[in-house]
């Protein structure tokens, strides 16, 4: 199963590292990451395959929301089928 993670807010030092070694706490496997910085914000978006996750998507997007809250960024987790769906309609 796979599940797309997008993460967003003002640009600093360490957002990737931070969201990234969260996800790899959870036995979760980044396949494809892109990233930018659009006015001073930061914007990344993660295809990742949590088919051996030791947690589920909800707990994944509080874990990744608690890990940057002092950040205040905004972390969406939402699980790959939504979007492969909306493709096809």
């Amino acid at each position: 199963m796979k599940a797309i993670v997008s993460v967003m807010g003002k640009d600093r030092t360490g957002i990737i590292a931070r969201v990234s070694g969260e996800i790899a706490s959870c036995n979760i496997n980044v396949l494809d990451i892109s990233q930018t910085i659009m006015h001073g914000n930061f914007v990344m978006i993660m295809h990742v395959d949590v088919s051996a996750a030791t947690v589920e998507l909800g707990a994944l997007c509080d874990r990744l929301q608690d890990a940057v809250k002092d950040w205040d960024l905004v972390v969406h987790v939402q699980h790959d089928d939504l979007f492969t769906h909306m493709q096809r309609v």
